[in-house]
């Protein structure tokens, strides 16, 4: 018998598969990982935007993450879109009584800055998920709703950030860099070690849907197959790297397309 190690996505699908629970599956699979996946809602999407959001009942949602934990052997969650404070409950009960890696990206905010989810909902992941993630990936905009400091401004802003999100409950935080511009992207992590920052070249490309899904899964699917946290993020943003690189031609859709997670294997 061959083991391979197992990622849990709980998030909401993209129907043109570019972010969401579509992102994460391809991630994991193009990273050598098995991808389970519970779904939240459905979104009418495209790679010009969200017009509806139909979301999945709590209870049906702990169930779906339920069935999975009890028969598979998950070695890391990645949790996404969650939509509603009710949705936040039930995860965050289904999880209390285990002790798998959890990788939140908090997906709030909008890059517009406009809120995604309900002031109710944020409040249930500041309050219940982020004191139970191992790490926390928030944007810029989302990093500062959760840990209640101004938008960062500055890489040392990031770092700020990334350690305000530890004293609020996360044992690690990564802010990501990608709404500060510039030459090179820069994300900042804190953890019990201290301040890291990683930094890479910015891709100059359009085709940037689903990169935050992307990355967390990618750190999920890490520390799924036995990295470290700072290896998980480090080949995470590598892989995304890759991938937004080799997306910079692909023409998918009329808005801002998918990055390529299948580069690797091209």
């Amino acid at each position: 018998m061959t083991s391979v190690p197992v990622m849990l996505s709980i998030a909401g699908s993209d129907p043109s598969g570019g972010a969401g629970i579509q992102a994460d599956l391809k991630t994991a699979t193009a990273l050598g990982v098995y991808g389970a996946a519970a779904l939240t809602a459905l979104t009418v999407q495209n790679t010009r935007g969200v017009t509806g959001i139909h979301g999945v009942p709590p209870a049906f949602v702990a169930d779906q993450v339920r069935a999975v934990l009890d028969d598979l052997e998950v070695g890391a969650i990645k949790i996404g879109m969650l939509g509603t404070a009710d949705v936040v409950d039930a995860v965050a009960e289904v999880l209390a009584g285990t002790d798998v890696p959890v990788v939140l990206d908090p997906v709030m905010v909008a890059t517009s800055g406009d809120r995604l989810v309900p002031e109710d909902a944020v409040e249930a992941i500041r309050d219940r998920l982020v004191p139970r993630a191992t790490v926390v990936t928030p944007n810029v905009p989302e990093a500062a709703v959760l840990a209640g400091v101004a938008p960062a401004r500055s890489v040392d802003d990031l770092g700020a950030a990334s350690r305000a999100l530890r004293e609020a409950g996360a044992a690690a935080a990564l802010v990501k860099g990608g709404h500060l511009g510039g030459p090179e992207s820069v994300d900042v992590l804190a953890d019990t070690a201290g301040v890291r920052a990683y930094a890479s070249p910015r891709v100059a490309t359009r085709n940037t849907h689903g990169t935050g899904c992307t990355l967390s899964s990618a750190i999920a699917s890490g520390i799924a197959s036995g990295l470290a946290l700072r290896d998980a993020v480090g080949a995470a943003k590598d892989y995304l790297d890759g991938a937004l690189d080799a997306g910079a031609d692909l023409e998918i859709g009329h808005g801002h397309g998918p990055v390529d997670h299948l580069w690797r294997t091209r």
